[in-house]
């Protein structure tokens, strides 16, 4: 029952876009092992030394320039400097002469009026027959030969690319042994991914938390555990080893976790079931040693893996079998949870949306000793979660969180918070100084039915079938006692649908009576029956009426035996293969004429529910057309106009009889 009926969702019923579906609501480091800061620091660390050295070099460069002491002459001032007798010494490096004049001298082509006594310049040929050397001598000029001697570029570029392939290959081995920045590196790939939660961060306490009570209760009482074990052990109770939160996406059980983190005021490690397994075997083994040895090392602690059935779902469920590494990290985890070694004052707290997958031996006291579970909030929990949500909202005064609490039956935590958010980004967009309750409304709608499509382009005749088909869904409702009211119709498009039918219940419900459901399918089969009403014909907006209405009638016979003819049994068993996975197909457990029975109960139950639509709207046509009129005029009406337009309050309509069961 729980698959179809669960939490109290509000019913919405209206024919389907092209598609013919109705739409439904959905839900750092990319395993290098290095953030993004990290390797930004590692390469300005790089870049800060290659820029240091160029400094360096165009410094030594300038500084040799500014004092030269020498003039650099071209060579036939050179031998002008010969004819004249006026040099005293060179010195030959090659092609290259260092020079001094017996007298200071201005030469034109050194574009500066100082007298210079040294001078360099190159020959411009090799002077092989030495008839330079000759003239110098002859000359009484000092001569010099000098080997050319090599620079520091010259160095460097002999030695300059060995150097950087060293400090490449440094700099890798470095980053592959985790670069002091933590176990990150290609070496450390057995090292533990939890990150140790700090006051850096902004702190979640259980203020924050509202809508599960006792889920807090059991939480804050681990917690007073660390603080003050004493207090606990001295009647002979033992600290628990591990508590899993249990409840559907969106409850609050990370939120819980993060408040866990605020209040324990003890070391907190944060972890994510897929973090243990990657491509390496015995990776996960390794991490999960590596975490409890550092729970170990920082006790008491607590220790937090979210989505733990990314590694703890049952063994032999898979195609590995026995050798799967998935198996093995699970095996690790069960051994350090509850093996030969103690783990005192180290408490696992671990999340998950899906139990019915966990190995039983997780599960057991001495490991997860306590289950906590956190559902989907009740009204007070949702007043709860509104009141948190809208702290840092401006809210005019007509905003009444009590009507919004009792409109948002089986909306989850995060539900209620996108509720919220989507109100302050519509009152934002109209520039409004507060959210007003229209806004919430809206949003509520927004987060219920999806998205209205205004612009989507639908014709006249059209848009009057889906009038009549949803006018039919709100009085089929409407003509039956003890049914939720009706909250909203509209014939604007919203997510996949043309139209939407909302009813919300009054009160909180966890199980469903006979006589409700067959109500359900009255309601469920209104649209297709006003629309042979009118018009003598179906369309295909009845599609997802129909689908849901078998769906309902089936569960009904073969799950909940509330077929007379077939009795308190149930049929079709679930096959539960061990290497392919849980519920791959059901078995067929029952005869071809069990077979039959079940296929002419559940055409029997619709049809009933059809015959009853049909009789509550044939006999009240007139307020059929009056609510079809009213939806193409206003496009949207709620349940105070229902009442208005067909002219009675909830409850006075008689309630429609059921037919005569056939033979």
């Amino acid at each position: 029952m729980s698959n179809l009926l669960d939490n109290n969702k509000p019913l919405h019923f209206g024919p389907p876009g092209p598609q013919d579906k109705r739409g439904s609501r959905k839900k750092g480091d990319g395993g290098s092992g290095k953030d993004p800061g990290q390797w930004r620091g590692a390469g300005r660390t790089v870049l800060f030394w290659v820029a240091l050295f160029l400094v360096f070099a165009v410094l030594v460069s300038l500084w040799g320039n500014l004092t030269r002491d020498a003039v650099e002459i071209n060579y036939t001032e050179f031998m002008q400097e010969v004819e004249n007798g006026n040099v005293a010494e060179v010195t030959f490096t090659d092609r290259s002469i260092k020079g001094l004049l017996k007298d200071a001298k201005t030469f034109p082509s050194a574009n500066t009026p100082n007298a210079f006594t040294k001078f360099t310049t190159r020959i411009p040929f090799a002077d092989t027959d030495y008839t330079l050397v000759n003239r110098l001598y002859n000359d009484g000029v000092r001569i010099i030969a000098k080997d050319q001697s090599p620079s520091i570029f010259h160095y460097l570029a002999t030695i300059g690319p060995w150097l950087l392939l060293i400090l490449i290959w440094l700099f890798f081995i470095r980053q592959m042994q985790g670069g002091g920045g933590g176990p990150r590196g290609l070496f450390s790939f057995g090292k533990s991914k939890a990150k140790l939660l700090t006051d850096e961060r902004p702190k979640v306490t259980f203020g924050d938390v509202a809508g599960a009570a006792e889920a807090k209760e059991e939480l804050e009482e681990i917690i007073e555990f660390l603080k003050e074990p004493g207090k606990f052990q001295k009647l002979g109770g033992k600290i628990p080893k591990g508590a899993l939160l249990l409840g559907p996406p969106g409850t609050g059980k990370t939120l819980l976790a993060r408040a866990v983190a605020g209040e324990a005021g003890v070391p907190f490690f944060s972890m994510s079931g897929s973090d243990f397994v990657e491509m390496f075997v015995g990776v996960g083994a390794s991490r999960v040693r590596d975490l409890f040895d550092q729970g170990k090392r920082n006790a008491p602690c607590i220790i937090f893996i979210d989505e733990i059935d990314a590694v703890g779902r049952h063994r032999g469920a898979g195609l590995g079998g026995g050798h799967d590494e998935r198996e093995q990290t699970l095996n690790q985890l069960l051994v350090e949870m509850d093996g030969f070694d103690a783990n005192e004052g180290v408490i696992l707290i671990a999340a998950t949306n899906r139990p019915d997958v966990l190995d039983p031996a997780l599960l057991r006291p001495g490991r997860f000793d306590r289950q906590i579970v956190v559902g989907t909030p009740d009204v007070n929990g949702r007043k709860g979660i509104l009141d948190v949500h809208t702290r840092k909202i401006k809210m005019s005064e007509d905003v009444e969180l009590e009507v919004l609490a009792r409109g948002t039956p089986g909306m989850s935590g995060a539900d209620i918070a996108n509720m919220v958010n989507e109100a302050a980004l519509l009152a934002s967009r109209r520039d409004r100084d507060a959210v007003t309750m229209e806004d919430f409304e809206e949003a509520k709608d927004k987060v219920l039915m999806g998205s209205a499509r205004r612009s989507m382009v639908i014709s006249d005749k059209e848009k009057e079938m889906t009038a009549y088909h949803e006018a039919g869904h709100a009085l089929a409702a409407k003509f039956q006692k003890d049914f939720d009211p009706i909250h909203k119709v509209t014939i604007i498009p919203r997510g996949m649908a043309l139209g939407v039918t909302q009813a919300l219940p009054m009160d909180e419900r966890h199980t469903y009576p006979r006589e409700y459901l067959e109500k359900m399918l009255v309601f469920m089969m209104g649209g297709r029956v006003a629309e042979m009403l009118v018009f003598e014909h179906y369309t295909t907006g009845a599609g997802n009426d129909l689908d849901r209405a078998t769906k309902l009638a089936r569960k009904m016979v073969c799950n909940w035996g509330m077929s007379d003819k077939l009795g308190p049994v149930t049929f079709g068993k679930t096959d539960e293969h061990v290497f392919l996975g849980k519920e791959m197909s059901q078995s067929k457990d029952y005869s071809e004429a069990t077979a039959q029975v079940i296929d002419s109960e559940i055409r029997r139950i619709i049809e009933e529910s059809e015959e009853k639509a049909t009789k509550a709207l044939s006999e009240n046509i007139d307020k059929l057309h009056a609510l079809a009129k009213a939806l193409l005029e206003r496009e949207t009406v709620d349940s105070r106009e229902v009442d208005e337009i067909i002219g009675n309050t909830p409850g006075d309509q008689e309630e429609v009889e059921a037919p005569a069961p056939k033979a």
